[in-house]
């Protein structure tokens, strides 16, 4: 009886969510992720204002007005060059986690913030629009980090019944940070010619805001245990987590992962491409962030404004209907916190990729047609609305957690590295091809994205197992019958919850 209530008390405290692992999520994520939505949506609205001001200061250097051609250069620079940049932050995740940790990753990458704000802060003052574009650059290499970090340091501070709903924070506050530019972008407020520049220089407070308050929450304990070799400040950080004393059995379970590695070494980015215990998840991760930026997310927020504008709504009010898009987006991503850990990580992508591929289905019809029938406008502003809610549930969110999961503490950086590549990749290719695409094929352009969410869906049903409540070991093992490898725990006869919560000998798991 007695250890049967041990055993309750344990299962209790495991599944907690404490206040520090609370305020970790939350200060981590609102100091780095909120920064990669706002800057997304911090350029749209003062664009008018700030090809003005281009224009303005080239006319008084060269006394002749700026050449239309070149103007859609330096603004396509000035917004491609932030997907560029977020490429190159996704290149310095895995030396930068495992050198400064991933907390210290986070606070090194607050220089990536604030030097930007206050460029783009000063740039109408320094009468340079080339300011601005270095600028996007670094903050761009800012995001990139922080798309990576924050998820990756989330993942492993939360307990394995928590890690999806923690997970999915740093997708939620990048939706509030779209839709704080998208607030801040209202004409009465920053969106004009006096205040586009506050409005670009405030990306550096969320940044401040974490340098101050961050180093009071404690580094992952795994990062600790098993990359540094501190059992003791592992201990006492998974402790203040967790918020009670007894952390032997996670303890003993990092333990065993750590054995695991050494058994296989340990695995550089070269050797990640390259190894054969990995590929499937390698694959999996490739393939969802592909689909995640070429479902045509970026392709509907582009056609909303007309789709709105066609619609009958005022030219003036889009702003604020595009403000209740970004609401919705907001809304839903909250909903996937709460519904995460029951509906589990595989139903979420395939419902969302399913979603997505049938809006933009219907939205090719709708967009056909909406010359002809009055009223299918409507339709056109419901289709976009239901592939936001369907976006947010998965494709959105997901990807970030289904990668902390999949991958051991070894490989998980230049998993993250690989993913993110291809995720900033993706989105820079987007943004550089979807205007030909659309001069050429019209509304016929969403047919494509209905393809890509459609082979990203087939492919997540015959290969992505549900991760849900799996130690990192787990999911591991659940990989290995597919990959056609072995998971060696070196040779003591340590205790592991197998995938269906039975104890096997780690001399057992080595055989498939």
């Amino acid at each position: 009886m007695k250890e049967s209530t041990e055993l309750d008390k344990s299962v209790e405290h495991r599944g907690r969510l404490t206040a520090v692992l609370a305020l970790a999520a939350l200060i981590s994520a609102f100091g780095s992720s909120f920064q990669y939505g706002y800057n997304v949506a911090a350029v749209n609205s003062p664009a008018p204002f700030m090809q003005q001001f281009y224009n303005k200061t080239y006319t008084d250097r060269y006394k002749e007005p700026m050449g239309e051609d070149l103007l859609t250069l330096l603004w396509s620079l000035s917004v491609s060059m932030y997907p560029l940049g977020g490429f190159f932050g996704s290149l310095m995740v895995a030396p930068l986690v495992n050198k400064l940790g991933r907390k210290g990753t986070l606070l090194f990458n607050n220089i990536f913030s604030i030097v930007p704000a206050i460029m783009m802060g000063v740039s109408e003052i320094a009468k340079s629009y080339e300011i601005i574009i270095v600028a996007r650059v670094i903050v761009g290499i800012c995001a990139g980090l922080s798309s990576n970090v924050v998820p990756m340091y989330l993942g492993e501070l939360a307990p394995k019944n928590l890690r999806g709903a923690i997970g999915i924070v740093p997708q939620l506050f990048i939706t509030i940070g779209i839709l704080a530019a998208q607030v801040m972008g209202i004409r009465n407020i920053l969106g004009n010619s006096t205040g586009w520049t506050i409005m670009l220089g405030l990306t550096g407070i969320p940044a401040v805001i974490e340098l101050v308050l961050l180093p009071f929450f404690p580094e992952s304990p795994r990062y600790m245990l098993i990359q540094k070799r501190d059992e003791k400040n592992s201990r006492k950080a998974l402790q203040r987590l967790r918020g009670w004393d007894d952390v032997d059995a996670e303890m003993e379970e990092m333990c065993l992962e750590d054995q695991s590695e050494q058994a296989e070494g340990r695995l550089s980015v070269l050797s990640l491409l390259s190894q054969r215990s990995l590929r499937w998840q390698l694959v999996s991760i490739i393939i969802m962030n592909m689909g995640q930026q070429l479902s045509g997310v970026n392709a509907i927020y582009y056609y909303a404004d007309s789709i709105y504008g066609s619609a009958g709504v005022n030219e003036k009010d889009v702003q604020y209907v595009t403000v209740g898009t970004g609401a919705v987006n907001v809304f839903m991503t909250i909903a996937a916190v709460f519904i995460v850990e029951s509906s589990g990580r595989r139903l979420l992508l395939l419902l969302g990729f399913g979603i997505c591929c049938g809006a933009c289905v219907l939205l090719t019809v709708a967009l056909n047609f909406q010359e002809s029938v009055s009223w299918m406008p409507y339709i056109s502003i419901a289709c976009v609305i239901i592939y936001v809610i369907g976006h947010a549930i998965g494709p959105s969110p997901i990807p970030s957690v289904v990668t902390t999961e999949m991958f051991r503490q070894s490989a998980r950086p230049a998993a993250f590295m690989v993913g993110g590549s291809v995720h900033w990749i993706c989105n820079f290719a987007v943004g550089l091809i979807f205007p030909f695409m659309e001069r050429g094929l019209g509304p016929y352009s969403f047919i494509i994205f209905s393809i890509i969410c459609l082979v990203t869906l087939i492919y997540i049903w015959m290969v992505v197992p549900e991760t849900k409540n799996k130690t990192f070991l787990e999911v591991s093992q659940m990989f290995a019958e597919r990959n056609k490898t072995e998971i060696k725990v070196g040779d003591g006869d340590l205790p592991l919850k197998d995938s269906k919560g039975s104890l096997e000998s780690a001399e057992k798991i080595t055989t498939f």
